[in-house]
Order: C-alpha cells, then structure tokens, then sequence
C-alpha cells in the first residue's frame, strides 16, 4: 500500500501530436518540490508560465506549471503538473529532478490507486481509467467514460443499501424469535428481497454487456471435418490465415486471430473438425479443440448447408455448456434454394461472401456492442463474478427466508453484501487491489 507522507513523480503523458509532455506530483511536498523546480511560487488552481530548471539553475524546459491543493485534486492530495513540450528526454530530466528533491517514482497506477485510498473514487471507476486510456474506438470509449462517471457503481451502492434494509429487518427478526415472521412483516420482505433479486439479475445482464465490450468475445469456430471453418476464418479475417484444401482433417491445431468489427474486439479460434480419429496428430487436435470450447463466449456451429441436420445432431454433445451457439449453414452457393433457417441459424457462403455482413451485425449484438450507444459501461470480469456471487447468496437467502430460518438467512445476505462491496472496492483486499493497479500506466 502506498504511503501517505510520499510524494510521488512520474510522466503522466509523454509528448504526442500536440506536442505536450506533462510530469505529475502527487504528496505532501508536491508544491514544495515543483516551487523549486520552477524557482517561484505557484498559485492553487491558476495555470502559470515557467521555466524549469536543474539543480545549475540552467532551463531544462518551459511550459504551465498548475497547482491543486488537497483535498481538491484528482488524488485527494497536493497535486502538481508540470506540463511542458520537451521530448522523452527531457521529461525523464525533469523527472530526475523532481526525486533529487525528494519525490519518489510512482508505480504503476499509483496516482489512481491514492485516489481511491482517498474517496475520490472507488475501484471500479479507478479501473474504468484504464479501461478509458486503452479504448480503441468511440464506442469502447463512451462505455468506460460511464463506468468512470459511476454508472456501474451507483446501481450496485442501491443494491447493497437495499440489502442493508433487509438485514435490518431479518436481524430485528431474530432478536424477537418467539413471534411469527408474518407477524413482523414477513410478506413484504420477502417481496423486497424478491425486487432486489430481479434488479441484480438486470445488472448482472449490464455488466456481462460491458464485459464483452471490454474484454471481446471468445469465438471458437467448429463443426465436421471439411465444413469450412477455415474458409470463414479467413474470410471473416480478410487475410489468408489458415490453410484451405479439400482434404478432411487439414486443420490439426487451434489457429486464433484477433479482428474487430465496429470497434469490438473478437478472438476467433479455428479448431480441427470433430470427429473420430485414429491419427493421433489429428486426435490431439481434436481434445484441444474440445479444450477452447470449454473456454468460448460463443461457438460458430459451422455445418454444410446440403445436410445440416445430421452435423447439428453430431455436435450437439460437445456443444453442451457453451454459452452461446451460433449454426452456420456454409456453402449455400451450391444449394438450388435458399436452406430453411431456424432463429440460432444464419445461411452464408465462406467462399463467395454471402450472409457475412449478416453474421458481422449478430456477432457485434451478441458481442454487446449495439448497446453501447444506449448507455452501456464496461464491466470486468471479477465484477462479473462479485455479481454471480451475490446472485447465488440472495438465492440461499430466499430459501431460507421461506422456511423461516433467520439467522441462516442474515448470513447469506452478509455474504452477498460482501460480494457487492468487492465491486467498488469496500471489502478489505490488499491483494486485489495490488494486482489491479499494476496492471495501469505509470503516471495514473
């Protein structure tokens, strides 16, 4: 954990287009250290020219030096930015000088870590900033923006004071056991805690959407040898990635390209055809195969369009616990007739091109990109997980609130409210949090 009485020193942003190079400071001699550098004193909270000079006095840069007193910063300490156009060079000077006078180098997210152990923000918001700062896109963007803003936080804070009020009421329950939950208002917590319940269900929905857009879709292709899984991950790639003949059993090991479409990020896996097989080449790519499936956000069922129900019928055993299923009729160019389709089936032709842009649009909603607009946030996957958790508590609560068994009841709410405050950080977890913020940038 960081310590307070520190100041801290890293380049915050390195010169880009602009031109501009900023060095932050953060700590109780933040102003001190930067009033030296500057060699005049700086005003909170007006921009002022300086130079910045070296232990000879000699310039090393010029720019903006900008002052922010605690509690009023991004860290919730003194904070100073030295914001100037020198190159790498003279930023790592600048730098240098800055821990000549006693700051430290900050770690990697430390300045975003300080800003949570300060309760300017809590864990989720400071993992948005880095969600924020590795976006790709507007829509990645827009998503971690409202993370950052608080839009995951502030539905899972009313779900934890919702369950606050139903601990309340059960442990006032307990204290008066010889009377009967009904009596006490039974019926209306149940029905509370049923409300809960259904909100965290839409939430944990939310947060599965974000984490898809945050992290991508795990997309394994499979199907029957010869099918044309390889075909479409070159199609779907727009490059030649995987080899294509006419031979079953080609593929004998997993191929993973990354694309996107509209932004959003898809790991595709093209796996070797399931089937049985004496080579023991092809066997060991067929267990591999076996092993990405057990990893997929979704499969690509691909299957010749001359005869999908006999493929489908085959598949469907190692198609059992993936999350999603998508079944791809290929080759529909040496059909007569368009196939008949079921909801779960798109019709495509990986050689000639027909139904991609089909598949394109189902792949960016399943992926949950066409909700980014409409006020998605970016999720991780331990939030996903805290959310699941509680899900599971609030269950265990429900059950034993229906048989009257309070004090079980008043242990599984704990329990899920735990999980709740995980999210945002309110469950003590030195360890947690030391592997989320050295995952940042230094400087943030």
């Amino acid at each position: 954990m960081p310590n307070a009485q520190d100041t801290i020193v890293a380049i915050a942003t390195a010169p880009g287009a602009g031109g501009v190079g900023i060095v932050r400071l953060s700590g109780p001699r933040a102003a001190a250290i930067a009033e030296q550098v500057c060699a005049r004193a700086l005003r909170p909270r007006v921009a002022e020219y300086a130079r910045f000079r070296d232990a000879a006095g000699e310039t090393l840069d010029d720019g903006i030096a900008l002052r922010f007193v605690a509690p009023a910063s991004f860290t919730g300490e003194d904070v100073v930015e030295l914001q100037g156009h020198g190159g790498p060079v003279l930023l790592r000077a600048l730098v240098a000088r800055c821990v000549a006078l006693g700051a430290r180098q900050a770690r990697p997210g430390e300045f975003s870590e300080r800003a949570f152990l300060n309760g300017k923000l809590d864990l989720a918001q400071a993992e948005a900033i880095a969600d924020l700062i590795a976006a790709t896109d507007d829509r990645a963007a827009r998503a971690a923006r409202r993370a950052l803003d608080g839009a995951l936080s502030r539905q899972v804070d009313a779900l934890m004071a919702r369950l606050l009020a139903i601990r309340v009421h059960v442990e006032a329950a307990i204290d008066f056991a010889d009377e009967p939950l009904d009596t006490l208002g039974g019926a209306a917590l149940r029905d509370q805690l049923d409300a809960t319940r259904t909100a965290l269900s839409c939430l944990q929905a939310d947060a599965e959407r974000g984490r898809k857009l945050r992290d991508g879709l795990h997309v394994v292709l499979v199907g029957p040898p010869n099918a044309g899984k390889s075909s479409l991950l070159n199609a779907l790639a727009g490059s030649e990635r995987a080899i294509v003949t006419d031979i079953a059993g080609t593929t004998r090991d997993v191929l993973q390209e990354t694309i996107r479409i509209d932004g959003v990020e898809l790991t595709l896996v093209d796996t070797a055809g399931l089937r049985a097989a004496d080579d023991a080449i092809e066997a060991e790519g067929i267990r591999r195969a076996r092993g990405e499936l057990g990893r997929a956000d979704l499969a690509l069922a691909v299957v010749d369009a001359r005869d999908p129900a006999a493929a489908r019928a085959a598949l469907a055993p190692d198609l059992v616990g993936v999350p999603q299923v998508l079944w791809l009729y290929n080759k529909v160019d040496l059909l007569p007739a368009p196939p008949v389709l079921d909801e779960d089936a798109l019709a495509i032709s990986a050689r000639t091109g027909e139904g991609l842009v089909a598949l394109h649009q189902r792949l960016l909603a399943l992926a949950g990109g066409e909700a980014a607009a409409d006020g998605a946030f970016t999720a991780r996957a331990r939030h996903v997980d805290a959310l699941a958790r509680a899900d599971d508590w609030l269950r265990q609560a429900s059950e034993e609130l229906a048989c009257e068994r309070l004090e079980l009841a008043a242990e599984a709410l704990v329990r899920a409210h735990d999980a709740l405050g995980e999210i945002g950080g309110r469950v003590d977890a030195d360890s947690l949090l030391g592997h989320i913020f050295a995952s940042f940038c230094i400087g943030k």
